[in-house]
Formats: structure tokens, C-alpha cells, sequence
């Protein structure tokens, strides 16, 4: 039997890759991987521009971040520069879903489509600070 590789990580570019980090952090519960912590406050941050990593608690799975001198935004769901790759999360109830639009919200995601009120699928588009499509949705 043949072994298949294993998804270790997402990597999302980003002209701020901490500040990218500091979002995702917050959104998903992760996880810096050591040497990858923000320094103290005043302190060079070297790894924040360069190449950062987020794990799960279990430190198998994660999303990193590159800094790169310049990203155009996508113009989310059609146009000049379309979305490369989107993040899909998941919630398991409608209510869970409206707490996390807030969160998502309160750190710095913006709302692109709202179909919260879809019976089969509920679900909110948003943005990344950086301008990456992601979707949190009800997982049924």
C-alpha cells in the first residue's frame, strides 16, 4: 500500500506577517511554534518578517505566514484578481456561528456575504486583514 503525504500547514502571504499571525491566533486558539513568539514590546522582530508559524494543540496541524513586499488584495467572489486559495471553518450550531461573526469582527475580519439565514448550509464569507477570503459556516 502506497503512503500519501500529510498536510502539515497552510501558508498564507502577507506584507505583515505578524500582524497576519496575531489575527489568526486570536481566531482559530492557536499557537506559536517556539521561536516564533512576538518579542517583548520595544524588542526587533525579526521572525515577524519573515516567516511565521501557528500550531493546533497538538502541534500536528497549523498555518504559517510569509512576509512578501506587496500582496493585491482579491476581489472576492469575481474580478481582476481572483482568491488563490480561502480557509473554510466550521461551527457545529447557528448560534455558535453568530458569536464567532463577532469575534471575527472584533479582531479585525470584514463580512464580504452574509447567508446566515440559509437552511441548509448557513454560513458568512469575511476577509483577513490582508484581504484573504475565509468562510465560517455550519458544519452539518
Amino acid at each position: 500500500m502506497t503512503s500519501c503525504p500529510l498536510l502539515r500547514q497552510v501558508v498564507l502571504d502577507a506584507t505583515d506577517a505578524r500582524a497576519l499571525a496575531e489575527f489568526y491566533r486570536r481566531l482559530l486558539g492557536l499557537r506559536y511554534r517556539p521561536g516564533d513568539e512576538p518579542p517583548a514590546v520595544g524588542e526587533p522582530d525579526p521572525q515577524g518578517t519573515d516567516w511565521l508559524v501557528l500550531r493546533n494543540d497538538s502541534g500536528d496541524l497549523g498555518i504559517a505566514f510569509q512576509q512578501v513586499p506587496e500582496l493585491p488584495e482579491a476581489t472576492w467572489p469575481e474580478g481582476p484578481r481572483p482568491q488563490q486559495l480561502h480557509l473554510d471553518l466550521t461551527v457545529p450550531t447557528t448560534a455558535e456561528l453568530d458569536v464567532q461573526h463577532d469575534r471575527a469582527l472584533s479582531i479585525g475580519a470584514r463580512l464580504l456575504l452574509d447567508l446566515s439565514d440559509d437552511p441548509e448550509e448557513p454560513l458568512r464569507v469575511y476577509a483577513d486583514p490582508a484581504g484573504h477570503p475565509f468562510c465560517i459556516f455550519v458544519a452539518g
